[in-house]
C-alpha cells in the first residue's frame, strides 16, 4: 500500500471518530472543489478548507462517512468511494432520500493534500469526469 493511501485513509480514520479539525494532511496552499450537489465551488487554502466542512458540518446532524473502496488512480491521485448519512438541520432531509454515493479525489505531492475535488454523486459525475468504471461490489447508484 502506497503513502499516499495510507494518507488518504488516515483521513477517514480521523472523520469516523468525528475529527473533521485537523488539517495537518493538508498543503498550505490546498484548492478545494466541490464539483457538483447543491453547493458546488472552489476554495483555497486551510481557511477554504475550514470553510467547506464549517459549511457542510453546519447543514447537517449526525453526519457519517462510510469509504465502500479506496482507488489509487496513479502517483498523485486517490480517489475514495464513499457514502455519506446524516440528516439536515433546517430541512430535517434524511441524507439517505437524496444521493448520497459520493466521491473524493485526492491529488497528493510532498505527502501532503494539495486539492481535493469532491463529487455528490460518484455515478453520474465522478465515474464519468475521472474515466473510471464500477469495480466490483461496491455500490455505485442509490438503491
Amino acid at each position: 500500500m502506497s503513502e499516499n493511501l495510507d494518507l488518504v485513509r488516515s483521513i477517514f480514520v480521523a472523520a469516523e471518530r468525528g475529527d473533521y479539525g485537523s488539517a495537518e494532511w493538508a498543503d498550505p496552499e490546498i484548492e478545494i472543489v466541490i464539483a457538483d450537489g447543491p453547493a458546488p465551488g472552489r476554495w483555497a487554502g486551510p481557511a477554504g478548507l475550514a470553510d467547506v466542512a464549517r459549511e457542510f458540518l453546519d447543514a447537517w446532524e449526525g453526519v457519517s462517512f462510510e469509504v465502500d473502496e479506496y482507488r489509487e488512480l496513479d502517483s498523485e491521485r486517490v480517489v475514495a468511494l464513499l457514502r455519506r448519512s446524516g440528516r439536515g438541520k433546517a430541512s430535517g432531509v434524511d441524507l439517505g432520500q437524496i444521493r448520497t454515493q459520493g466521491a473524493f479525489l485526492f491529488h497528493v505531492g510532498d505527502d501532503r493534500v494539495t486539492r481535493v475535488v469532491i463529487y455528490w454523486d460518484r455515478g453520474e459525475n465522478a465515474f464519468a469526469d475521472l474515466g473510471l468504471a464500477p469495480r466490483g461490489d461496491a455500490p455505485d447508484q442509490p438503491g
